[in-house]
């Protein structure tokens, strides 16, 4: 029997053409536009409460910058992280039409994430005092420990609104998500100026508003996974079996959560390591803008990234290992098409964008130089991001991990060091450095897709799904 799908596959394999290719490109558009949409929202909502905030001064914009910056480093990360272990456990439950472990996972998610957010509101109450401790100035401290212990609620918002995110998008119920996502960064903005200027709340008006939209976005999308037909096969009442998953979802969690924070904290570092150069102002200036960029940029290898771990989640889930290797290579190869495109685009209005975030000549000058280094990371990024998702879909996350830490830590920081301070490359080094180790990290993770066994893939997510026994609901 096991002979026959291996030859059944293999003329499967044979059989893809350009029409195939089109298909399944469209498959992965309609999850990979939406997402992009949403995590531009995302982006959106946070910057409207820095510029609503920059109207009051110094001294405030400066502590909800270092706030927002703090909250998502040692919070919001890894919550983030560890909920997407459920883009390879709701999405491959999803394929094998195991809908009672999809929900029994969803719900797994929501109580450990809850569970996490407990030290973690801890740590943000005593955040002021820490800041001082690192040399941040008294002031700016105690005003960005305010801010963020306003955020605590937000911790809660978000343990319940990535799981539900992850539930719908396993699905690729990608339109409640997206409206969801639109709706609420509509509302934000109005809301954000009532609270900051008409009632005079200040920064604190911010934080209050950011709450309220986070935990409005996880109501809407409970609301909808409550009413909506779309989820009548896969919503179920919670059970002990949630407590009882909770093991399991941690054994994903974990490395999930190092995966993405590895990345995530890298970013941070390069900006931390441009403090200490020469010219300080400067270089973290020039660093600052070109790393706005590249995030705002990098919503389109997110979408994508989403996209093919819900391709490749659902088909490894369905036992169709050749449809999850031919859904990666699609997703690969329109990355890298996108990338090159946006890149190309990108380096054409290099001079336009740089005098766009400042009207500084010796600031924009270096901006422009550093452009072509900005260009090739966009590249990078699309590989990277579309990778990662390849990697959550196959329930990689271990493996995303050791290579986030080899590539970005072991080597990309001490070059950043190296051309950064001691070849006096400043700036330019260290992003040099930085996106060189990040090059590694992706390099590997192209490798361990092409030369992955699909079929052993589909194995091992079979083991997974069915390591507990539950019905297959028609």
């Amino acid at each position: 029997m096991e002979g026959e799908v291996v030859v059944r596959e293999r003329e499967a394999r044979k059989r893809w053409t350009s029409s195939d290719f089109m298909k399944e490109s469209g498959r992965l558009g309609r999850v990979a536009g939406p997402m992009l949409v949403v995590s531009l929202s995302q982006l959106l909502l946070q910057f409207i409460s820095v510029v609503m905030v920059s109207h009051l001064g110094e001294i405030p914009l400066s502590a909800t910058t270092i706030a927002t910056s703090t909250t998502a480093v040692t919070g919001f990360s890894l919550l983030v992280g560890m909920g997407s272990a459920l883009d390879t456990l709701c999405g491959q439950a999803y394929g094998a039409q195991q809908y009672e472990k999809l929900a029994t996972n969803t719900y797994s998610a929501m109580f450990s994430l809850s569970l996490v957010g407990l030290p973690l509101c801890l740590l943000w109450l005593f955040m002021d005092k820490l800041l001082s401790l690192i040399g941040q100035d008294p002031l700016i401290s105690h005003e960005a420990g305010k801010y963020i212990k306003l955020l605590i609620p937000s911790l809660f918002a978000y343990s319940i609104n990535q799981p539900l995110m992850k539930f719908l998008q396993s699905q690729s119920l990608i339109f409640p998500i997206l409206l969801s996502s639109i709706v609420t960064l509509c509302l934000h903005l109005p809301l954000c100026w009532f609270l900051v200027f008409k009632i005079g709340f200040g920064n604190a008006g911010a934080a209050l508003s950011t709450n309220i939209s986070n935990w409005g976005n996880a109501l809407v999308l409970g609301v909808y996974i409550k009413l909506s037909k779309s989820c009548e096969r896969t919503r179920m009442p919670i059970s002990i079996e949630a407590i009882k998953g909770v093991h399991e979802f941690m054994k994903l969690a974990l490395p999930s959560a190092t995966m993405l924070c590895l990345q995530w904290w890298s970013v941070e570092l390069l900006i931390l390591m441009s403090g200490f150069l020469p010219n300080a102002k400067l270089e973290t200036s020039v660093l600052s803008i070109c790393l706005t960029i590249v995030q705002v940029l990098f919503c389109f290898p997110y979408g994508f990234g989403a996209a093919a771990s819900t391709r490749i989640s659902n088909e490894l889930g369905a036992g169709n290992s050749q449809g999850a290797r031919f859904s990666a290579y699609v997703v690969l190869c329109l990355a890298v098409i996108q990338g090159t495109i946006v890149s190309a685009t990108l380096f054409a209005i290099r001079r336009v964008w740089a005098y766009a975030f400042s009207n500084i000549k010796e600031v924009a000058d270096h901006v422009t130089q550093l452009a072509p280094l900005v260009c090739l990371s966009v590249i990078m990024d699309c590989l990277q991001g579309v990778l990662s998702g390849i990697a959550r879909g196959c329930g990689w996350q271990h493996i995303g991990a050791y290579a986030n830490f080899v590539g970005l830590y072991l080597i990309g920081t001490p070059l950043a060091i190296i051309l950064g301070f001691v070849v006096h490359m400043r700036g330019q080094g260290i992003w040099i450095g930085i996106w060189s180790g990040a090059s590694i990290q992706s390099i590997f993770l192209l490798l361990i897709t092409i030369f992955t066994n699909w079929e052993e893939q589909a194995k091992n997510a079979k083991k997974r799904i069915f390591e507990e026994k539950l019905p297959v609901v028609n």
